[in-house]
């Protein structure tokens, strides 16, 4: 019942640049399907009415479909295909961005006995669920308020409340919590993350990252590995990889010079991690990227 509402509403207010009316959601509208993409997943809840999608990141591997949901807690670096989608039948999804200071207010306001309490080891970055029907009921209400102008401002702030309130107390609320706790595991290796991407080219020490998240190298290892699927160098490296690729798409005939500005000193090097990460080599894939192809491979789309 709601999925039907879900697809009709998904596909009449879907834009190109996937914004809307309301602050923080998105629609994304997909009609073909291409070959896997890389991108970054952002902070956000992802809900499939139409088509599948798969993600990948590290070793793992994501499917989610029409009414299933997928939560990303922290941005991480994906790579991501539609399964099904053509003109006849696209692929639609709802997108809610997720605020950490939002899901902080909520569990300040909540009853302590409503919200579980939060394990001390942090919980994957990516998790997949079933919708419930109040889930849904609340998606679809939203996404109402795109037609009711009038109410939208006063109304539309409580209905994301009630989301994220449903993500909380749902199946998979031990990552939406963490997301609100400014000392939480999860909280501290998403700001090692962060870190790491603003110092991609550089060198670093996995100990001083460890210390500066306040954890022990053995925790900050083991904590990492459960939130990204990745050791630091290898998130390092991904990052560093799919920057290549966006610079590439800017800068297509220099490509020893996109390898060193990503930290790459050795140009054979760089070739070699490109061909393993993207299929291709940087040269080829820059020809590819000047024509306008492969660079959609979010949690939407």
């Amino acid at each position: 019942m709601y999925l039907d509402e879900l697809r009709t509403l998904l596909a009449r207010h879907a834009r190109p640049d996937r914004s809307t009316a309301i602050d923080g959601v998105l629609i994304s509208k997909t009609d073909r399907s291409d070959p896997p993409a890389p991108s970054m997943s952002g902070m956000v809840l992802a809900v499939i009415a139409q088509g599948a999608k798969r993600l990948a990141l590290g070793q793992r591997l994501y499917e989610y479909g029409p009414g299933q949901y997928l939560v990303a807690s922290v941005d991480l670096p994906v790579t991501g295909e539609f399964l099904r989608a053509d003109p006849q039948e696209p692929a639609l999804g709802f997108g809610l961005v997720l605020e950490p200071s939002e899901v902080a207010r909520l569990l300040l306001a909540a009853d302590p006995a409503d919200t579980p309490r939060a394990s001390t080891e942090a919980p994957p970055g990516i998790v997949v669920s079933d919708a419930p029907d109040e889930l849904l009921d609340a998606v679809v209400r939203l996404l109402r308020l795109l037609e009711e102008p009038r109410d939208r401002a006063v109304l539309a702030p409580l209905v994301k409340q009630e989301i994220l309130w449903r993500l909380i107390t749902g199946e998979q609320g031990a990552s939406v919590r963490q997301l609100g706790l400014p000392d939480s595991s999860l909280t501290h290796i998403s700001r090692s993350v962060r870190w790491i991407r603003e110092h991609h080219a550089e060198p670093f020490r996995v100990e001083d990252v460890a210390r500066s998240a306040g954890m022990s190298v053995s925790a900050f290892h083991r904590n990492f590995q459960a939130v990204t699927a990745m050791s630091p160098i290898q998130f390092q490296k991904q990052i560093r990889l799919q920057e290549a690729r966006l610079l590439l798409a800017q800068s297509p005939g220099d490509i020893g010079g996109v390898g060193r500005r990503v930290g790459y000193d050795n140009a054979s090097q760089f070739s070699r991690e490109y061909r393993r990460q993207f299929g291709i080599p940087p040269s080829q894939d820059a020809t590819r990227l000047r024509r306008g192809m492969g660079m959609s491979g979010g949690v939407l789309g």
